[in-house]
């Protein structure tokens, strides 16, 4: 009895120390907690202070109430343009070319100036086409390039004829005589007919014989008619001759 007596004292007394130890703890806990909510009510003070200090800042953010409405109903637009993020990296990658073809201000602007003369080469549209379609032409023409060339070293030669323009200008004053010795052509013919034969001996022999014998039988006849037109006019006084 004694012994159990000792011991329920002995663990009463560690109760009690355990108690004691506990409630000093839990003092001590809600000391610092009574602590943490005094720093607490004064951050709470602050954020109060700091809240009622943003009422002006928050009314003008609830008038942005309708702009908002109006870009969140951009929304649709806003993903199409958020959809146009890799063509638009590569037109940020056309910024050299980009800067390049803006260096061509000057030229582009010289080119504009001739919106008349390019009218003008345009309305050439049809003309072209047919200098197009001399194509063969022009390629025989360019076959002739020996020929041009043989051509053109006649140029001192040409220049020497050039120098006659007076003579062949009195040759063209001949043009009339020129035209009568041409209507002589039929005798000149003639003539050159007979300068062939005269070319030939024994015909020339043979025509001068032909025309002896000729002129021989018209003697003849004619000689022979006379004596006989003079027997029939004197026929008794004269005996008729005989040939």
């Amino acid at each position: 009895m004694k012994t159990r007596a000792i011991s329920i004292a002995a663990a009463a007394m560690l109760a009690g120390c355990s108690v004691a130890t506990t409630v000093r703890q839990n003092t001590m806990a809600i000391n610092g907690s009574s602590a943490t909510i005094g720093s607490n009510t004064a951050a709470i003070r602050e954020s109060t202070m700091a809240t009622t200090a943003l009422v002006p800042a928050l009314q003008g953010v609830n008038g942005l109430r309708a702009p908002l409405e109006s870009v969140a109903a951009l929304s649709p637009t806003l993903q199409g343009v958020a959809s146009l993020r890799e063509p638009m990296t590569r037109v940020a990658a056309l910024d050299a070319p980009m800067q390049s073809l803006a260096a061509l201000n000057a030229p582009m602007l010289r080119v504009a100036a001739l919106d008349s003369t390019m009218s003008a080469v345009a309305r050439l549209d049809g003309p072209m086409q047919n200098v197009a379609a001399m194509r063969p032409s022009l390629d025989r023409v360019a076959a002739l390039q020996p020929s041009l060339d043989r051509v053109s070293a006649l140029d001192v030669r040409l220049a020497a004829v050039a120098g006659l323009g007076p003579q062949l200008q009195q040759v063209g004053s001949l043009g009339q005589p020129l035209e009568r010795v041409a209507a002589l052509e039929r005798p000149m013919s003639q003539l050159a007919a007979l300068g062939t034969i005269l070319n030939r001996p024994l015909l020339l022999v043979g025509i001068g014989a032909l025309a002896l014998a000729a002129w021989g039988l018209v003697t003849f006849v004619a000689v022979r008619f006379a004596i006989l037109s003079a027997s029939r006019a004197h026929p008794k006084s004269e005996r008729p001759l005989t040939v």
